[in-house]
């Protein structure tokens, strides 16, 4: 049971996977905040970097072979998260197969704990893909956090060096922390006093 000072475990789960990606621009970004922050550490889970099986066995089936060394390089991540932040660009005006994928694979890994987003892509930027997480996430018994951080026209927010120009920008990601901070340390000490039922 972890101290209520002890600092929160936050998975940054990365959804792009697709060749030439912007998400390790605003992954670095997203996590140069989170390092400044004494309240909350770091664990990047790069979908790209750690895929998982696409195929998901039939109800009460055994998993194809292979499947449990997939699995084990992610699932014990989301398990010790205690928040979550979705770094996640936006595809045909909704999120990527592979972190809906991600979702899917895991149950008991999101119970009662926060998740925020951070989404970019052009003029939207990828706010109709957080639209449809959040619905997605409220099946998995997680809650999402209201404060965003959206990057319009993400390639134009960033210089070569991949240093946000905008500083609006920042002040979004200090209210995300914030409120998922909160949201984090509420969830988890009530589920001290008393265990979360799906």
């Amino acid at each position: 049971m972890p101290a209520a000072t002890e600092p929160l475990r936050v998975a940054v789960l990365v959804g792009s996977t697709r060749e030439g990606r912007f998400a390790p621009v605003v992954t670095k970004w997203l996590t140069g905040h989170l390092d400044q922050r004494d309240d909350l550490r770091a664990d990047v889970v790069d979908l790209a970097e750690t895929p998982l099986p696409t195929v998901l066995p039939a109800f009460g089936r055994q998993l194809p072979p292979g499947t449990e060394e997939q699995l084990a390089l992610v699932s014990p991540r989301l398990a010790a998260a205690d928040a979550f932040v979705l770094v996640t660009p936006e595809y045909n005006h909704s999120f990527p197969a592979s972190l809906k994928n991600a979702i899917d694979w895991h149950g008991e890994q999101w119970h009662g704990k926060p998740v925020g987003f951070v989404s970019y892509g052009g003029l939207s930027g990828g706010l109709r893909a957080v639209e449809q997480l959040r619905v997605v996430m409220a099946e998995v018994n997680a809650t999402t956090i209201r404060n965003t951080v959206s990057f319009h026209n993400a390639w134009s927010c960033f210089d070569a060096d991949g240093t946000c120009t905008d500083p609006a920008a920042d002040t979004a990601a200090k209210a995300l922390l914030d409120q998922l901070a909160w949201w984090g340390h509420a969830l988890r000490d009530a589920k001290t006093v008393r265990e979360y039922v799906a």
